[in-house]
This record gives structure tokens, C-alpha cells and sequence, in this order.
């Protein structure tokens, strides 16, 4: 950090001590040298010769900006900004430096009965801080009213706050990117791997413990050979938004760990920092991107960490609340979509363009390549009802940055008609809930499911192809930081959350696990065998279905939450990876990694378009036969083959190459017993090949043949996946 040099104005920074030597003169002088400014751009702006100050605050009747020694102990000058432009509060000081840290003041009426909760005995964040240094620490002085009262928020306090608030920071945003570009890779070749950044390496052997849990240590070579070997071809980072941790959760020796309680939408967070400030972040997409992957982010602009009518005033709430907050018919309260105790107001204007240039910022300056909505639907709420054709997606649409990169919904919130699962515009892409659960449901061996499943291993066109979007719409997974890791989705029938404190009442109960036979870890070869199979076949399905596969980082390797289908608040070793890896966990590893060899090398398995029908793609039963009408519906069938015919694929590559490929046959079978299935013939009269065998782990080692109209053994809850080479392609 840049030492602060206010000798100017009387203020001088001793740079051995970290304090300012200050005296009334000299704080009067820094008061009375304060220009104009400018009322945009918002938040804190270093020009290379000062800094500009901009607080969007309509309800305000007075803005006073704090300055801080330089270790955020001490309000060292209080400056009141008396410009006003537009409704923000501006002001330009000439000598201040990267590296000053500051914080609000706002005045105006306490009424909570009316929706105004202005404060100024409470120091609040800048909502558009690039930087925020230092931790929350928790007392009663954060909350607008007297905690104790029993008048609840109709109270006011006023006590001072700062001593225990984080401080935003002037940054210089400088940083030498040279050559780096996004790498832009086309949807329908996308695999997203999701993870946390402290979780994913807060363990790894390889890393000197000073960088492990960082954005450093996601650039390093260890973690970039893993993603490398594994073929993944985007991260999708967990909440990388500056998050406060939950009171009652410190009250517990608890963390917020994923990090879903945002409070700073452009400052990431210092949690995840070796060394190197806002520049890690950078250095680590930097890193990335010349490894050819790409960075995503998940974004919480639905809510905030201030909670409901009693929560803590931090930033939003004493600066607006009516502006930033939806309130309900009674403003004392708010109305609350997300569970958790707010819903950002995306009705006014200011919040839809605090939303806007904190997604430009990250693309621009951050270099990202796309994001994650959490509970999109949120977003998309004007009056009550979910309008998907709403200001929030139309400003997007016709945005020439964030319509370019890569958008991820999540299709539900909590409030009445949220779950909104295929529904969203076009350019969109989406959280398929129902891929997950039809997958999860069949393999667990329920009945009925092969129509709703056929469905999901072709993209869902059910969903997406009637408003005109791609099988790449569908974001496909099994798994996600919310529920069950892969490995505890075959052991355990009930989640496990004992260590989260609530009772194990937190966390979903409808879960669609199954254990194979007992509950939690097992030295019973049997059971573990079947739960070996079983992840396999949850992996072959994900993977070879048409669509955006997401893995969830550990998946591959049987990460074990131990039955925490809710480690929200576990930042330990329930939530972190392990990697010291057992045999069996080598092997899947190798298996995931072999099917995502196979994904990108056939563009079968990987169309912009949906299947048009006979042509390309048929629906077998055991006898090889094409499914009747009936048999889709019958409620025990748990057995189905798809003929996928490489030479109908009638796709274009970049170069507008026409792109064939070899025939596949894939076989899934969920019964409890084996069933022999008879084999269809090929295109090309060409024998059958065997690429996966999930009853078989060893199967990549030997490739058998089967002519057509032979029957293959399919064992029981096995998936087969058979190719028959395409002499064009191959010639």
C-alpha cells in the first residue's frame, strides 16, 4: 500500500508507526480544502492526483465522509459534502492517496414506521468500495436502535459503530494485464467445475500453508494441472463479493463460509488474499486465462447482509433504505423473497445501475467471464409476480458487455411462483433442477422415469426449444455446494447436520439419495462397490447428456461432507477438499476425467441443436427394438438405450466445416438386476465398440467388439457406452 501523504492540509502519515499525527488545525485545514467534485462516477475515484468521493443517497439530508488512520482505528478527519447532484452527494479531495480508508456518515429522519432508518452514529460502507479492509467485529453498536429496548427497531441508538466496522478503501485500479483475453469458449463446449476458493486448496499438500485458501493459490501450478487433467473448462467461483459473517453464527464459533450475505458488490473479499490486495484477484483470472479457463462468478444481487427490520445497519440501509430495499405495505418491514430477511429493490433505478456497474466492473476491469445469478427469479420481481421481460434483463439484453459474456440463473427464490425453471429470455442459460432431480430419482431406482429422463439426457427441449434457446440453456447437475456432495449422495439416506447447530432442522429433507444399503461410511466390500458403481453412473449420465455439465469441485475425487447437505457455516475440514487421495478415489478421478476426453472429442455429445428425431437419434428397449408409445409410460421400466447416429449430425464447426461423427449406442439400466440387451446395427455395418462399462471400472483397459443384433450383458444399475467408428471421419 502507497503511504498517505497529507502534509498538504497538516495531516502527515508516519509510515513506522501507522497512525496519522493529527491536531485540530490540520483537520480543520483538510475540511476547508475540499473541492466540488463531481457526482459521477460513484464511489471512490483516484485520478492520479486526488481522489473523488459520489454517495447516491435521495432521502438524505446531510453526507458526511470519514477519513481513518491508516490501520482503521480512528476517525482522524470528518468531512461534510455539501455538493449535490442529481440526488448523490459529492466531493473531491486534492491530496488524498490509494490506500486512504474511509466510511459514511448519512443524516436524515429515524422512522422506521415510515421505511427511513438514517443513523449517523453508525459509519457505513461505501455500496460501491472497491476495497474493504478489515473484519466486522460484532456489538450492539451496529444495529439503529437499542437492541435491549423493548421497543425493538422503534428505538434508536447512538452509539458510535466505527471501532468494529470494516472501512472501504481508495484503490488504484492500474494493473498490467499484457496480452490476456477471455477465451471465450463456445456454450456448447463448456464444462463448468464450481468451487470455493478458500475450500479447494486450504488443504492442498503442495501449497505453502501462506497460500493456501487464496486467489494466489488457485493460480498455482498444482491447482491449474488438476483442472488441466481433469478437462474442465470454467471455474465457477462460490461468493467472491466482500460477505459479512452472520451474528449468531460468531455467537457459535461459526462462519458464513459460502459467503451468500454480500454486503460489497465490488470489492472482493480480503478473506481469500495472500498478499496482493484487489491485484490477486486479477492475477489469478490473469493466470487462468492463459491456461485456456475461464473464470465465473456467483453473484448475490437479491439480498443483502442487513437482514430483516432488525438487523445491523452497515451500508444500504443508512444510506437509503426506502431506495435500496423493498418494504412492504407496512415499511417498518420488508418484504423478503430470498429467506433471508431482504429483497434489493429493483424497481428503482439507482439499484438497478448499482447492480449494472458492478457486473461491467467485474468484466472490464476484473477480466471475468461470466456469472451466476443466486435466485434469479428474485431479480426479475417488479410488482410481485416473476416478469421475466423486466427492466433487470432488458438492460442486460441490450448491454454490448454483459450480453456477450456467459449468464447463469438460478430459476427459483422462495416467493410464490419463483421457481421459474426454463422460463428465462433468451441469452440466458439456467440451473436445471429437473435434470438433477430426474437424474438423481432414476438411478436411486424409482420407476416411471424413462420419459421424464429422455428428456434430460437431450437437453431438455421441453424446456428451452419453444423459446428458441440451444440444449446449452441447460445448465445439468447432479450436484452443487447446496446438498449432498456426490460421494454422500450414495451414503447417506438422510442429511447429517448436527454440526451446523440448528438441531439438523436446517438443510432439504427431500433429498433423492440413496445409501446402497447403510447408513454413512461402510467397510462392507459389497456396499462399496455399489457405491463406487453408482458415482460412476451419475457421472457418465452428467457427462454425456447434451447440455452444460457442472461438477462440483471434489466430485471426482469422493469428497464427503459427511452427510452436511448444508456446510454453509462449516469453514473447517467438513468443507474443504482433501487431497490425499485413496485408490478408489484415483479411480474415479481417471473416470471423470476419461469422459470429458470423450465429451470433447465427439461433437455428438456436445450439439448446438436439438434432435429432430428418427434421423439422428433412437429410443431402444432391451430387445433393441425402437420404444413403442406405450412402453414410455410403463410405470417398471427402469431400462432404456439411445442410438445416437454420428453421420446425421448436420452441425457446422467454426470454420463452417460440416462436422460428422461415429455412431454411439448408450445403454442405462437401473434395475435392480442385469438385462441383456440386444445390440443395434450401425450406419456403417461397423462392429460395436466398448468405451465405459460403469459395473466394470476397468473397462477403458480392453475394448471388446459386439456385431449387430448381438446381445451385451448390461449389468445391473450399470450405464454402457458403445461407439461404432465412423470410417468417414476416420479416413
Amino acid at each position: 500500500m502507497e503511504p498517505l501523504a497529507y502534509t498538504d492540509v497538516g495531516l502527515t502519515y508516519a509510515a513506522a508507526s501507522g497512525e496519522f499525527m493529527d491536531s485540530s488545525a490540520s483537520m480543520n485545514k483538510l475540511i476547508n480544502s475540499v473541492w466540488p467534485g463531481k457526482s459521477y462516477p460513484l464511489g471512490a475515484t483516484w485520478d492520479g492526483e486526488g481522489v473523488n468521493f459520489a454517495l447516491f443517497s435521495e432521502h438524505a439530508e446531510k453526507v458526511e465522509l470519514c477519513l481513518f488512520d491508516a490501520k482503521g482505528r480512528r476517525e482522524v478527519a470528518r468531512v461534510d459534502l455539501k455538493e449535490q447532484t442529481d440526488l448523490v452527494w459529492h466531493g473531491y479531495l486534492p491530496e488524498a492517496r490509494p490506500g486512504l480508508l474511509y466510511g459514511y456518515r448519512v443524516h436524515g429522519p429515524y422512522d422506521p414506521q415510515r421505511g427511513a432508518r438514517f443513523n449517523p452514529h453508525k459509519l457505513l460502507l461505501d455500496p460501491y468500495a472497491k476495497s474493504i479492509v478489515g473484519p466486522l467485529r460484532w456489538s450492539d453498536a451496529h444495529f439503529g436502535y437499542r437492541i435491549t429496548s423493548s421497543r425493538e427497531d422503534l428505538s434508536y441508538d447512538r452509539r458510535d459503530n466505527a471501532y468494529g466496522m470494516p472501512k472501504s478503501q481508495v484503490i488504484d485500479q492500474a494493473f498490467t494485464w499484457e496480452d490476456d483475453h477471455r477465451p471465450m469458449i463456445p456454450w456448447h463446449d463448456t464444462v463448468i467445475y464450481e468451487l470455493h476458493v478458500k475450500g479447494f486448496t486450504a488443504r492442498h499438500p503442495k501449497l505453502p500453508p501462506w497460500l493456501r485458501g487464496t486467489y494466489a493459490g488457485l493460480a498455482t501450478a498444482p491447482v491449474i494441472e488438476h483442472l488441466q487433467r481433469l478437462g474442465v473448462t470454467a471455474i465457477e467461483l462460490m461468493p467472491v463479493h466482500t460477505a459479512v459473517n452472520d451474528r449468531h453464527l460468531a455467537q457459535q464459533g461459526l462462519h458464513n463460509y459460502w459467503g451468500y450475505n454480500s454486503i460489497g458488490y465490488f470489492a472482493p473479499d480480503m478473506r481469500y488474499v495472500a498478499n496482493g490486495g484487489v491485484s490477486e484477484f486479477k492475477t489469478m483470472v490473469k493466470t487462468l486465462h492463459s491456461a485456456g479457463i475461464e473464470v465465473i462468478l456467483d453473484v448475490v444481487y437479491n439480498h443483502t447482509a442487513e437482514g430483516n427490520h432488525l438487523g445491523p445497519t452497515l451500508c444500504f440501509r443508512g444510506i437509503d433504505n426506502v431506495a435500496y430495499y423493498r418494504l412492504a405495505e407496512d415499511p417498518r418491514y420488508y418484504i423478503d423473497y430470498t429467506g433471508c430477511g431482504n429483497t434489493l429493490n429493483m424497481m428503482h433505478p439507482r439499484v438497478l445501475q448499482l447492480i449494472m456497474d458492478s457486473l461491467r466492473y467485474w468484466v472490464l476491469e476484473m477480466h471475468v467471464d461470466g456469472f451466476r445469478f443466486d435466485l434469479a427469479s428474485a431479480l426479475a420481481r417488479e410488482l410481485h409476480e416473476v416478469d421475466l421481460l423486466g427492466a433487470f434483463f432488458d438492460i442486460i439484453h441490450q448491454d454490448p458487455v454483459l450480453s456477450q459474456v456467459k449468464l447463469i440463473a438460478e430459476p427459483w427464490d422462495l416467493g410464490e411462483g419463483g421457481y421459474q425453471v426454463g422460463n428465462f429470455p433468451i441469452g440466458w442459460t439456467e440451473w436445471n433442477g429437473k435434470y438433477r432431480d430426474a437424474v438423481r430419482s432414476y438411478w436411486k431406482g424409482e420407476g416411471g422415469l424413462i420419459g421424464e429422463l429422455a428428456y434430460r439426457l437431450t437437453g431438455s427441449s421441453d424446456l428451452y426449444q419453444r423459446s428458441g434457446r440451444r440444449p446449452y440453456a441447460s445448465i445439468n447437475f447432479v450436484t452443487a455446494h447446496d446438498g449432498f456432495t456426490l460421494e454422500d449422495l450414495v451414503s447417506y439416506n438422510e442429511k447429517h447436520n448436527e454440526a451446523n447447530g440448528e438441531g439438523n432442522r436446517d438443510g432439504e429433507n427431500h433429498n433423492l439419495s440413496w445409501n446402497c444399503g447403510a447408513e454413512g461410511p461402510s467397510d462392507d466390500p459389497v456396499i462399496k462397490a455399489l457405491r463406487a458403481r453408482q458415482k460412476r453412473n451419475l457421472l457418465a449420465t452428467l457427462l454425456l447428456s447434451q447440455g452444460v455439465p457442472m461438477l462440483l469441485a471434489g466430485d471426482e475425487m469422493g469428497r464427503t461432507q459427511r452427510g452436511n447437505n448444508n456446510a454453509y457455516c462449516q469453514d473447517n475440514e467438513i468443507s474443504w477438499m482433501n487431497w490425499v487421495l485413496r485408490r478408489e478415489d484415483e479411480e474415479l478421478l481417471a473416470f471423470a476425467a476419461h469422459l470429458i476426453r470423450i465429451r470433447r472429442a465427439h461433437p455428438l455429445f456436445r450439439r448446438r441443436s436439438f434432435f429432430v428425431g428418427k434421423r439422428d437419434i433412437a429410443w431402444l428397449n432391451p430387445n433393441g427394438c425402437e420404444m413403442s408409445e406405450h412402453e414410455w409410460h410403463h410405470t417398471f421400466a427402469r431400462c432404456l438405450g439411445v442410438y445416437l447416429a454420428g453421420g446425421a449430425l448436420d452441425e457446422q464447426d467454426a470454420q463452417g466445416r460440416r462436422l460428422t461423427d461415429d455412431d454411439f449406442a448408450l445403454l442405462i439400466n437401473a434395475h435392480h438386476g442385469p438385462i441383456p440387451f440386444t445390440l443395434p446395427a450401425a450406419a456403417w455395418d461397423a462392429p460395436w465398440e466398448r468405451l465405459i462399462d460403469t459395473a466394470d471400472p476397468t473397462s477403458g483397459a480392453a475394448i471388446p467388439h459386439y456385431e449387430a443384433a448381438s446381445t451385451y450383458p448390461l449389468k445391473a444399475r450399470a450405464l454402457v457406452l458403445l461407439t461404432a467408428r465412423n470410417p468417414g471421419k476416420h479416413a
